[in-house]
């Protein structure tokens, strides 16, 4: 897997990932930037929650889940002292669907958790303290 970042000036930052995908990060005006993309660690956050929803997703539908959506909200705190890293990350999924079975949810979410996510994993083993809940929302 690759990357590649270049400085477009001020604290503006643009990514590239090895699929070929553009990305711009940018600070904030108090940090000399123009505010025309997510901090570097709201990206890190950002691929968490990514990983995360994609394995809850999968798994859902693998267990033949009547899944038709899947939000996830995510809260961070930070170290006050630099380096300002994550201390404590919440992802609370909010699974809509029909029928779902709390039990296949739950499921979902601790695989995800224990066994697949990469970036949650990785965060952990750094000392994150990372927590994990869920929501199911029936439609009717």
């Amino acid at each position: 897997m690759k990357a590649n970042i270049s400085w477009g000036g001020k604290a503006l930052f643009k990514g590239r990932s090895g699929s070929g995908h553009e990305l711009l990060m940018d600070g904030p005006p108090d940090h000399g930037g123009e505010n025309q993309g997510p901090r570097p660690m709201e990206m890190l956050l950002l691929g968490l929650g990514g990983c995360s929803t994609f394995d809850v997703v999968s798994i859902l539908q693998k267990s033949r889940q009547d899944v038709e959506d899947v939000d996830l909200e995510i809260e961070a705190e930070r170290a006050d002292a630099v380096p300002a890293v994550f201390t404590r990350i919440a992802l609370k999924f909010i699974v809509k669907g029909r029928g779902l079975k709390e039990a296949q949810v739950k499921r979902a979410v601790s695989l995800s958790a224990e066994k697949y996510c990469s970036a949650s994993i990785m965060l952990e083993k750094a000392g994150v303290e990372i927590s994990h809940s869920y929501e199911i929302v029936e439609l009717g």
